[in-house]
């Protein structure tokens, strides 16, 4: 059967560049960062050559330029919403930097971590250590003079390169909010795990009922995860991808994990259980209405598909 991958979506990838210009306007260096790495001939031609490998020649979801975008937009998210919450970054409380530094490795890390995928999907997190040390090398000298502060800052990004399946677990909340965010990416069939077009599987029919995904702030914790979905088949993404990235790592008790079936869905049929919400290992009922559904991260109001 012919393999057809999700495609790239240039809508969806404007969207999230404005999320994420939003979140840099008051961060002088990750900004600087997010010009050098999307303006660089090799990073372009690397996102390519990744895609390229996952979508054309394994049959694989878009891990291109649009997928790190997406991701990006929502760890950036994240990061703002753990402002005066106690999960502070790293890069803060170790004294290697600032919030500014923890946002350059945050959006390094999350553009950069499929670069592997150029190579070949297996080991990709390894691969991609190699190919972008040359990158960093190269760029992070235009941002930091100081070899000390550049190499701490460079240790910080492949810690979370290397992590983003969440095996090996996150050690740090930089690499926690690369891993989590990685899997937010999962709207209309876009879920990290790939499929084959065409065939019945509980991954492609759960990767096509995800509407969509909302960062909030949530009630009793600093971050709110919503997923929208149109049908109750859409909770295997939410329990089997994103819950484990979620939980692998020093986030944690940070994130509030909710799946909630839409209005349309109820009224086809296709909505076996109204919402769950994730407690620790485990999923319990939920009910739309809850405080902490109604919260939105201003930046994620008007998120398209």
């Amino acid at each position: 059967m012919k393999k057809i991958p999700v495609k790239e979506d240039p809508d969806l990838e404007e969207h999230s560049t404005g999320i994420i210009r939003h979140h840099l306007a008051r961060r002088p260096r990750a900004k600087k960062m997010w010009e050098l790495l999307t303006g660089d001939p090799e990073v372009q031609a690397s996102w390519r050559m990744a895609n390229y490998v996952a979508a054309t020649k394994l049959g694989m979801n878009d891990h291109g330029r649009t997928h790190v975008t997406v991701a990006t937009a929502s760890a950036l998210t994240m990061l703002d919403l753990l402002d005066d919450s106690p999960f502070v970054p790293d890069i803060i409380t170790g004294k290697f930097g600032d919030r500014d530094d923890a946002a350059l490795v945050v959006l390094t890390a999350m553009l950069c971590h499929d670069l592997g995928n150029m190579v070949h999907r297996e080991d990709h997190a390894d691969l991609g250590l190699v190919l972008v040390m040359p990158i960093l090398d190269r760029l992070l000298p235009q941002i930091y003079k100081d070899p000390a502060q550049r190499t701490a800052i460079r240790s910080f990004i492949l810690s979370a390169m290397y992590t983003h399946h969440g095996v090996p677990r996150p050690i740090t909340i930089e690499a926690a909010l690369v891993c989590i965010a990685d899997s937010t990416d999962m709207t209309k069939g876009r879920g990290r795990v790939a499929f084959e077009s065409g065939s019945i599987t509980i991954h492609s029919v759960s990767a096509l009922a995800i509407e969509k995904v909302e960062i909030k702030k949530g009630s009793e914790k600093p971050i709110g995860l919503v997923i929208h979905m149109s049908s109750s088949a859409g909770i295997f993404q939410v329990q089997e991808i994103l819950a484990p990235k979620v939980r692998a790592g020093p986030l944690a008790d940070a994130v509030d994990v909710i799946a909630v079936t839409t209005e349309g869905a109820h009224a086809a049929g296709q909505a076996i259980v109204s919402g769950i919400r994730m407690q620790g290992v485990k999923f319990v009922p939920y009910t739309k209405g809850d405080s902490s559904d109604r919260r939105t991260a201003p930046s994620q109001k008007k998120r398209r598909r």
